[in-house]
């Protein structure tokens, strides 16, 4: 079974033509990352929107508009890639995240509730 996530998540997405990889670095650090991904539309999505996937920013770098320049070169991308609509998904307890990503464009559209069993 494949792991979908960290460094293999992100070695799987090179070979993607569909999928777009940004890595911001710092003097040859990483130091921020963002993956994005186009969903094609459907039936319950009438209208193509691009997916940003996964994005995290070193706690170091928080402040330095890393993490804004990476959405607005997903957005810039997502454009290219002719999506109406761009979303991201953050959990309701990230209050810090929900507000990096309402100051950068993104509103609130639906929510998801869920019980433990």
């Amino acid at each position: 079974m494949a792991a979908w996530h960290g460094p293999r998540r992100f070695v799987t997405g090179i070979d993607d033509p569909d999928r777009l990889l940004l890595v911001a670095d710092r003097d040859g650090e990483v130091v921020g990352h963002l993956t994005g991904a186009p969903a094609e539309a459907s039936a319950m999505r009438p209208v193509r929107i691009a997916t940003l996937v996964s994005m995290y920013v070193r706690p170091a770098h928080r402040r330095e508009q890393i993490g804004a320049r990476l959405v607005r070169e997903f957005t810039a991308w997502a454009k290219q890639k002719e999506a109406r609509f761009v979303e991201v998904t953050a959990y309701a307890s990230n209050s810090e995240a929900l507000r990096f990503y309402e100051r950068n464009g993104f509103a609130a559209r639906s929510v998801t509730l869920e019980a433990a069993l």
